[in-house]
């Protein structure tokens, strides 16, 4: 018998991945991604300070140990809990070496400490559904295995993020991020698809269709990875002082041009699968929903392309290539021959 608590637990876990994917993108578009240059606390605190005045060296003033201050352009952190005398001592604090980015932004840092809230929501949820698991231990063991897969891929994306802030953001990293977030999805797709026992999808197989949808996800998968790389050459930009979104792809690098060109090869294949979808009768309705975001999809490159960023139009073009990736690899498991109920040659 099929166990609703599992499954609504695990589309809550995946509902909870996707707000992590959105909070992420909005860290990256706001360039918040230094926010918290500590982790998993940020600046020492479990919840994050709002004012500047809070990270500064005070007389007779009570900090906790691992607390963090900025003291001459660098972050410092307490060695013990104790209160300050009327003369800074050096002795009670050590410099803090994962890196030497010592700036304070409040609206930044909130971005930030709200991804990392998301992460921890997300986190919660998939160590509970990997606890719900065990139900299925005497009847379907593959669901405890990929519950644990869900939770670890999890755990493993979370220290990537500690990564990409102790790198102070190096572009390999975010993507690695990005990716291992995508394949976060999946697990949790597939692990949905495999604890719906004896579940049977209504539509005709059909062998070309099947094989395409592989294509088109990994193509989307391969175009989100440019993405991240085009995003890159933007912030290299906005480092530099170029302040003015009309100009920074005036000039860009050739990654902008492969990511464009490539968009209209997605476009095709997907078009293609939407086509022999409704010419063959196959039955997939989430064809109509992916073209849907795949028109979003081209909407909103087009808005940040030639109307230069309006806001949003970067978290949205992101997160919408995410919700694609998932609907198509539902397709790919739905699909397959042995979960169809009719099947054509």
């Amino acid at each position: 018998m099929e166990n609703k608590t599992f499954i609504r637990w695990a589309k809550i876990s995946l509902v909870l991945i996707y707000l992590v994917i959105i909070a992420g993108a909005t860290v990256r578009m706001t360039g918040s991604g230094m926010g918290c240059p500590d982790w998993p606390k940020c600046f020492g605190y479990y919840i994050p300070p709002t004012q500047v005045e809070e990270l500064l060296w005070k007389p007779n003033h009570e900090y906790n140990k691992g607390q963090v201050i900025i003291k001459n352009n660098s972050l410092w952190v307490a060695n013990n809990s104790f209160t300050t005398k009327d003369v800074y001592n050096p002795s009670e604090w050590t410099a803090y070496t994962k890196h030497d980015y010592a700036e304070f932004n409040p609206y930044h840092t909130w971005v930030e400490y709200i991804n990392r809230l998301c992460g921890a929501l997300a986190g919660l949820s998939c160590l509970i559904l990997f606890v719900l698991s065990f139900k299925y231990w005497k009847t379907k063991k593959s669901v405890v295995l990929w519950a644990g897969i869900v939770l670890f891929l999890l755990g493993f994306n979370a220290w990537l993020g500690a990564t990409v802030v102790f790198s102070v953001l190096n572009p390999v990293k975010i993507t690695t991020h990005m990716i291992a977030a995508l394949l976060n999805v999946a697990a949790l797709i597939y692990l949905i698809h495999l604890a719906r026992i004896n579940k049977k999808y209504v539509g005709k197989y059909d062998a070309t269709f099947h094989i395409f949808t592989w294509v088109a996800m990994l193509f989307s998968l391969i175009q989100i990875g440019l993405g991240t790389q085009v995003r890159q050459f933007i912030d290299v930009q906005t480092k530099s002082g170029i302040t003015d979104v009309s100009v920074w792809l005036a000039n860009p690098d050739v990654t902008f041009y492969i990511h464009r060109t490539f968009s209209f090869v997605i476009f095709f294949v997907n078009l293609y699968l939407f086509l022999r979808n409704k010419r063959l009768n196959l039955g997939n309705t989430k064809m109509n929903w992916i073209m849907l975001l795949l028109i979003l999809e081209i909407i909103t490159g087009i808005l940040m392309y030639y109307i230069h960023f309006p806001f949003g139009t970067q978290a949205a073009h992101l997160v919408l290539a995410a919700v694609m990736y998932g609907l198509q690899f539902a397709i790919i498991l739905e699909t397959s021959k042995s979960n169809l109920k009719t099947h054509s040659q």
